[in-house]
């Protein structure tokens, strides 16, 4: 296993709440926890304390990194959304479908919440894979 394999499989992948403040500070940038436990409470009840803890949890972790230098703490993503996401969408298809994207597109065209939108918006992301047109 080479380096960059090895950092992969080492990463830390963060829990459904922990999910909720990344989405949380990708939306909003860094914040403090205030506004974090807000925007949350907007879909399940999570008191101050409780989004504290697991901030702090998170900046134990390497997840968050905590701006001190001010009275009210901000808190800021360490990684990238896109590499964040790009490494748990990697480690989901490995475990549920053998590492194959073909089988999870498949899977997503024949889902009952799939729109003539979604199918439309997925042949035209083929049609620029195949053309190597992607950006």
């Amino acid at each position: 296993m080479d380096d960059l394999q090895e950092n992969e499989s080492k990463k830390i992948e963060p829990t459904k709440s922990e999910l909720e403040i990344l989405r949380v500070l990708w939306e909003h940038g860094p914040s403090p926890v205030r506004l974090v436990m807000q925007q949350i409470n907007k879909n399940r009840e999570l008191n101050y304390t409780a989004t504290l803890k697991l901030m702090q949890l998170m900046v134990d972790k390497g997840i968050l990194k905590r701006d001190e230098s001010k009275m009210q703490h901000i808190y800021h993503v360490v990684e990238d959304e896109n590499k964040t996401k790009e490494h748990l969408l990697d480690k989901f298809i490995d475990n549920l479908y053998n590492g194959s994207a073909a089988s999870l597109m498949m899977q997503l065209a024949g889902n009952k919440k799939t729109t003539k939108e979604d199918l439309k918006k997925m042949r035209d992301l083929l049609d620029k894979l195949e053309n190597n047109d992607l950006n």
